[in-house]
Formats: structure tokens, sequence, C-alpha cells
């Protein structure tokens, strides 16, 4: 029972829940290994573009959180193994300053987590998760769904294969974010070409995969992040798998896991 993706009150647009009512409700759950996985600060000449640029913490947040889960994985360290981790983001263009973050924090992390939420576009940047109608504009922005899609894949295959130093992350986070909202927007195209070619550079590389259980409790999804048919194809091909919750509350902990595990026993 590990949940390898958890995020604190140290997210601007997350709760305010203290991090020992995330640790007590994962122990009543019946977890035995954690991580809380916060935004890494992003790159300070990157320009967040959602409306209240809260996508992540502050740099000036960061040694704060790292003490602060330190405190609680001493503490509960008899009851509970944490894990004191990032969730760092790939931006194209900004591998140098997300290298220079790595070697910074890297030595203090036991887990961490590699995620794309923001797609370059002629020369400006969108987030990709904020909601709905923002992807309704990106959609527009791009000309197409296919080609946001065709975005998204081709960036995280590019985040697998960047070079960002000896602390880069393994795990691949959320690799099919970008169905988020596919009910409302469906792709008419199939990805499964570059699908399976990031399965491909994930298994050549050593990396793992974050099976996210938010995008099943999201209403325009409905599916974990990846959907299992592609978790079925990880597992054959021997590649880590981690549950994560994506929890940004307390009560978002455990979410998806069992709509996961029964449409697993159908793949």
């Amino acid at each position: 029972m590990r949940d390898g993706h958890i995020h604190t009150p140290f997210c601007p647009h997350g709760s305010h829940d203290r991090l020992e009512q995330y640790v007590e409700r994962a122990i009543a759950l019946g977890y035995t290994d954690i991580s809380f996985t916060e935004h890494a600060p992003l790159p300070e000449r990157f320009l967040d573009p959602t409306p209240e640029q809260d996508s992540a913490m502050a740099h000036s947040a960061l040694e704060r959180y790292l003490a602060a889960v330190a405190d609680v994985k001493a503490r509960y360290r008899h009851d509970i193994t944490i894990r004191v981790g990032l969730e760092v983001d790939f931006i194209p263009g900004f591998e140098e300053e997300t290298a220079r973050l790595l070697d910074e924090v890297g030595p203090l992390l036991d887990d961490s987590i590699l995620s794309v939420h923001f797609l370059a576009h002629e020369g400006r940047y969108v987030c990709l998760d904020y909601s709905a109608d923002m992807f309704a504009d990106i959609v527009r922005l791009f000309g197409s769904v296919e080609r946001v899609h065709a975005a998204y894949y081709d960036t995280v295959h590019q985040s697998i294969r960047a070079d960002l130093g000896r602390y880069k992350p393994k795990r691949i986070g959320h690799m099919t974010l970008v169905r988020k909202f596919w009910r409302r927007f469906p792709c008419r195209e199939p990805m499964s070409g570059r699908m399976l070619a990031i399965l491909d550079s994930i298994e050549q590389f050593g990396y793992e995969i974050d099976y996210n259980g938010a995008g099943a409790a999201k209403p325009l999804c409905r599916e974990p992040y990846p959907p299992n048919s592609l978790i079925a194809e990880a597992q054959r091909r021997g590649i880590p798998i981690v549950y994560g919750s994506d929890a940004h509350c307390a009560a978002d902990l455990h979410q998806g896991r069992d709509v996961m595990d029964r449409e697993a026993l159908s793949v």
C-alpha cells in the first residue's frame, strides 16, 4: 500500500490541510509508504500562465517545505514510511534552470516525479489542466484537439529524453493528463503510437510510471492517468508502476483506487 504522489499545504492551489492530517488518514486507510511530492518552484524567468499564477510553491517556501516533511517523516517513522519529494515540471526551453534546481535539492529528496503541465506554442506557454474553459482556449490556439494531444505527448516524450542532471526524477507523472477533459473535448485521432513511444523510452531508461488516480475522480475524465490498457502494456514490459492519489487535500487520499483496481481486473 503505497501512494507516491501527495500534495501539501505548501501548494498554492491546494488546501490548508496539515501534513499530519494527510499522514494520519493514510495510516487509517492502510498505507505503509507515502511520498509528499509538492509542486517544485518554477524557473524564475518562467511566467506562470494561470490566472492566479499559483501552479507551484515559491522558491522562498522550498526550505520550509523540505523541513516540514522531514519533521513528520521523523515523528511518524514507527508508523509509516514517509518520503520527502517534489513534483518537478518539465518546461521546454527551461532545462538548464530545472537541472540547477535539481542539483540544489536532489541530495535532500527521497522521491520525485517529472510532469508536464505546460505546453509551448509559438513563443508562449499555456497550462494544460487548469480548467475546461482554458483548455477550450488552448484548442483554439493550437487549431484542434488533436494538435493539443500531439503536442502534449511529444513534450512528455521530450521530458523523458532530456538531460536534467544526476537528480532527474525517474517517475513520469500522469502521462495522459491531456485527457483530463476528453469527455467534452474528444480526440478523434488515435494517439496510441505516441503513447507506445513514450513507454518505449520509459522502458529504455529504466523509469517508472505514476499510476494517477486523480483522473478517475474528474467528471470530464473518469479514468486514471494513464488508463488501464496502457498500464497493462507497461506491466507486460516490466515497467515499475507506482499508484499516486495526486491528493490536494487529505480527503483525496485513495481517490480513484477502487475504480482502478476494479477495472484492472477486466484488462
